[in-house]
């Protein structure tokens, strides 16, 4: 599990001292996790589930179905200012317009 944690951290370009910073705990903390010194409770691993945008699963067992995928940009996408979803709607509608060209 710790090197899930690890990679999901690196795949969202964090530092582990950002990452500690959420999480109220010491950068040597993430260290040790990471390295697999220190176990994680079921509540940090919650919270770094929610930080990370992954589901709990993914990180325990590196499964990643297509819902929680769905959800994570959903969820993610709420997040984000009405002119940021404009240009991701906008940036979406290009790609399937550009694929359908390709298969013509």
């Amino acid at each position: 599990m710790f090197e899930r944690l690890k990679a999901a951290r690196k795949a969202l370009h964090l530092t582990q001292e950002f990452v500690a910073g959420q999480m109220g705990m010491s950068r040597t903390t993430i260290v040790a996790i990471e390295a697999g010194k220190r176990e994680v409770t079921a509540s940090e691993l919650a919270a770094f589930a929610e930080l990370y945008g992954v589901s709990m699963d993914e990180l325990v067992h590196g499964t990643t179905p297509d819902d929680s995928k769905a959800a994570m940009f959903a969820r993610t996408f709420s997040e984000l200012s009405d002119s940021d979803k404009a240009e991701i709607i906008n940036l979406m509608q290009f790609k399937k317009r550009y694929r359908e060209d390709m298969k013509a």
